[in-house]
């Protein structure tokens, strides 16, 4: 896997979590915080772990470690979410404009959420949050179900289609 691989994925994951947003944007105040049963308890929580997990995972690239989830995440909107997302892509394609393919091999050190302390290949924290962020946006497809709504269609073929 090269750079232009990377940056394709996260041209996806951008295009992705647009979409998500959009669906979200569909639905009725009561249904984007309504209890649904997964990993959190509703489209807006769940769509606030994506993009709050994003952006921790750029800041730890960027050499910081935040010790917590951010404030925002605690009560998230939906424009809220667009705007701390709009944030976290622009840095991030910033970011990866200034990587070249050597770059991916290099080892980032952080400290998760509870402090403990890791070191990762570059390369394998960039697949790991396009991978995470996709699990969620999975879990948000069945939510939407579950709420009686139309989710929207996220196959990686129709972002290459597109």
């Amino acid at each position: 896997m090269d750079l232009e691989d990377v940056r394709s994925l996260y041209d996806y994951d951008a295009w992705a979590n647009a979409r998500v947003l959009e669906a979200i944007g569909s639905l009725d105040p009561q249904q984007r915080e309504a209890h649904v049963e997964s990993s959190f308890p509703s489209v807006l929580a769940t769509m606030g772990h994506v993009v709050a997990a994003e952006w921790i995972w750029l800041e730890r690239w960027l050499g910081n470690s935040p010790p917590a989830f951010p404030e925002w995440l605690n009560d998230p909107s939906l424009e809220v979410l667009e705007a701390r997302l709009s944030l976290v892509e622009t840095a991030r394609a910033r970011f990866l404009a200034g990587l070249d393919d050597a770059d991916l091999q290099s080892r980032v050190s952080y400290r998760t959420l509870s402090g403990d302390a890791y070191t990762n290949r570059l390369l394998d924290l960039l697949l790991h949050v396009v991978n995470h962020s996709t699990y969620h946006r999975g879990q948000l497809t069945t939510m939407f179900r579950q709420l009686g709504a139309r989710p929207v269609p996220l196959d990686y073929v129709l972002f290459k289609r597109s």
